[in-house]
């Protein structure tokens, strides 16, 4: 994606909407078309119509098309300030009406907004495909950077250069004109199947359920989750208890159901989901495999694989595959260890059975409640929704001198939105941020941040801070009961807050480094790094109270989270990793014909020696990190890339206090408040003061006899 053309993901799929009014083709005071007049520019969401999308993204497309001629056409020498810099400000009512739209498409979805993607991304798409293709434009662009090295730049600058340089040629430039064509064909075939199958898979999720209408099935299940259960059958009219593939709703089961044939029936639904019927993404898949495999070809590249790696720390495919293997070994040891657990437990049970997918959690709870007297549902009792968000408060506050004040009367643009002022130690404005965090219908599936407006800060002493918000799929209230989170989301609420910090704090000058644009192996440093505090002691004792009693979470219960942290760590790691090399492999494909999706699959796991209790995290037809945009397709293997950057920087926290002001200054200002302005590794050496070993990822998923510095960080689930 070019973070110079347009900062909103422009590939992920359109299905999302707001409010209902009617559709027309155009509308007065449309709120797009003027500056907003709300405090610190968040956009007026309830005056927002579906009405008022397709007018603003057409004039915004051609606003930026003059923006760009005015520069290509611009008499005077190329140089930073005239062309680089130029093109980062153009475009401006394009970026703000895509701020909303690419960001509000995946929380609400509605038959309307569907209507208005299928229009709206393809133009988007285009635009920046003849932007990027502009041969005037990029004549002045390589000007600027044949000369990057003697017109008395600073680095920042010419580094942006540099990426501005490689996105242009990494997007076409280079090409003649007939290969041009051709790619603009690719790219608006990839943006159509992209749309597709995010359609596929947000329809696939929502067609199922899993209605119980015995009451002895439920056995096991903790009672929260039951009520929940119930009042989704209600809703619908139904007698019974209704479950979904929704994670909040189909892990439970899966980790507490003593009845196997329910966990067996869940399991097997969500892993074939679009994978068959009216939602299939097999078809879908071959076609982006094609596309993508000729792009590449086009640009150079022997596959896909190599061309997404390239331009990243990685370098290249076998530096990927080379981490994720040192990782993959121990890994699957540690599962036929974890295995021979569960199998001994069952068979001591009088079970008949031998493991199956279906009964890994299932067991491994059992295994966890046995050998550490820790029940998840007991923990789950101090971790309010709401306190955890105090938690991740408090700990941004003790870190990085930043409070959060909640703003009532703020625009949102859904009714379970917070809103909150972000400000410094000096009280100064510092950010807005939103969260929410409730799963509903209309919103995929999954955890993650984005921004409604970036930041930066221009020569010209004009600057904007940014608009950032959170995402999740948790465990919903029910009743009188709060939202009471697993130890999983817990993490992943701490690890999309690390996003959120980064995009927050951010101080990079430029809009294409600023927050979280980076490198997209490094994207997941402050995400993960800040996962570790959400189960230190230190920061436990501040925001971990029992729902009911308010009893801050006690020592002995501390203890035995400690013991457990690395409990069930080989399932978890090599189906992050299998994944992560799945990934790899569809991305090194050059396919002539349709590839039978379950085939390639199975032949993958064969060739890894995957243990046949675990399956990859994600099933293709449901991988919509690599299928449902270009955003992480050969790249998954980052969170473990990154998870090697955020484990050893971690163990300097430990062995200087975890609230330790110099180190969390160092890696705020080299890492947070830098952005995407210098090479990624550089910043991470001067936060570390040296590069990071593996050793440290190991050693955190006890993966290594040696636990020296280890901590309470659960890997959040991606």
């Amino acid at each position: 994606m070019n973070k110079h053309i347009i900062t909103s993901a422009i590939a992920f799929a359109a299905i999302a909407g707001q409010y209902t009014p009617v559709m027309a083709q155009n509308s007065d005071n449309n709120p797009f078309l003027a500056p907003y007049a709300t405090a610190f520019n968040i956009p007026p969401f309830e005056s927002i119509k579906y009405s008022h999308y397709l007018p603003a993204i057409k004039k915004g497309i051609e606003q930026k098309a003059a923006d760009v001629a005015k520069i290509a056409d611009n008499p005077a020498e190329p140089d930073f300030e005239n062309t680089i810099l130029a093109l980062e400000k153009s475009g401006a009512l394009l970026e703000r009406v895509m701020g909303v739209f690419s960001n509000l498409d995946e929380t609400n979805s509605s038959p309307e907004m569907v209507e208005i993607s299928e229009i709206a991304y393809p133009l988007v798409s285009q635009s920046s495909d003849e932007i990027m293709m502009n041969p005037k434009l990029f004549a002045r662009v390589k000007k600027v950077y044949d000369n990057r090295n003697s017109s008395g730049l600073k680095p920042y600058e010419i580094r942006a250069v540099e990426e501005l340089y490689t996105e242009f040629t990494r997007s076409g430039a280079l090409l003649d004109e007939s290969g041009k064509e051709e790619l603009k064909k690719i790219n608006s075939e990839l943006t159509d199947l992209y749309l597709q199958f995010n359609k596929n898979l947000l329809n696939a999720t929502n067609a199922y359920t899993l209605l119980v209408t015995d009451k002895s099935r439920l056995s096991g299940i903790p009672a929260s989750n039951v009520a929940v259960a119930a009042e989704e059958a209600e809703a619908k009219g139904l007698n019974g208890w209704l479950f979904t593939l929704q994670a909040p709703s189909r892990l439970p089961l899966l980790q507490y159901a003593d009845d196997r044939a329910l966990r067996e029936e869940i399991y097997k639904a969500y892993t074939g989901l679009a994978s068959s019927g009216e939602f299939d993404n097999s078809p879908v898949i071959n076609r982006i495999l094609r596309a993508r495999a000729r792009k590449a070809e086009l640009l150079g590249f022997k596959d896909y694989a190599s061309y997404m790696t390239a331009n990243v720390m990685a370098k290249n495919v076998d530096n990927a595959e080379g981490l994720l293997m040192k990782i993959w070994t121990p890994a699957v040891k540690k599962v036929r260890e974890e295995v021979a657990e569960m199998q001994a437990l069952s068979d001591k049970e009088g079970n008949k059975f031998k493991i199956a997918p279906w009964d890994y959690y299932y067991f491994a709870e059992k295994v966890r409640r046995n050998k550490y007297a820790l029940d998840e549902d007991e923990v789950r009792q101090y971790f309010a929704l709401d306190s955890v968000r105090k938690g991740i408060f408090t700990m941004a506050e003790k870190l990085y001198g930043v409070t959060f004040t909640e703003l009532p009367q703020a625009p949102k643009y859904y009714d379970e939105v917070k809103v909150y002022e972000v400000k410094d130690a000096d009280g100064n404005h510092v950010a807005v941020f939103m969260t929410d965090y409730f799963p509903r219908a209309s919103k995929r599936q999954g955890a993650w941040m984005s921004e409604f407006q970036g930041a930066y800060e221009d020569p010209d002493g004009s600057s904007r801070r940014p608009i950032v918000y959170n995402v999740g799929n948790f465990s919903k209230p029910s009743g009188d009961t709060p939202a009471l989170l697993t130890l999983d989301e817990v993490a992943t609420m701490f690890h999309e807050f690390g996003h959120g910090l980064h995009g927050m704090l951010t101080r990079a000058k430029l809009r294409s480094q600023a927050g979280t644009n980076v490198d997209r192996d490094f994207v997941e440093l402050p995400s993960q790094i800040h996962e570790h505090w959400a189960l230190e002691p230190e920061l436990l004792r501040t925001y971990a109270r029992h729902y009911r009693t308010g009893e801050v979470i006690p020592d002995s219960l501390i203890a035995r989270l400690e013991a457990a942290s690395t409990h069930n760590q080989g399932f978890t790691t090599t189906e992050l990793v299998g994944a992560a090399l799945l990934d790899l492999q569809w991305g090194k494909l050059n396919p002539q014909s349709d590839v039978d999706v379950v085939e390639f699959e199975k032949n993958v796991a064969e060739s890894l020696g995957m243990p046949q209790e675990v399956q990859f995290r994600y099933r293709s037809p449901y991988f919509r990190h690599i299928f449902g945009s270009d955003g992480y397709a050969s790249g998954y293997y980052t969170y473990l890339w990154a998870e090697v950057l955020d484990t050893d920087g971690f163990e300097l926290f430990k062995e200087k206090g975890i609230f330790d002001p110099e180190t969390a200054a160092s890696f705020k200002k080299n890492v947070l408040e830098a952005g995407g302005s210098e090479d990624p590794m550089q910043l991470y050496v001067k936060f570390r003061g040296r590069e990071p070993k593996v050793d440290a990822l190991l050693r955190n998923r006890g993966l290594l006899e040696d636990t020296k510095n280890g901590n309470l960080n659960i890997p959040g689930g991606k």
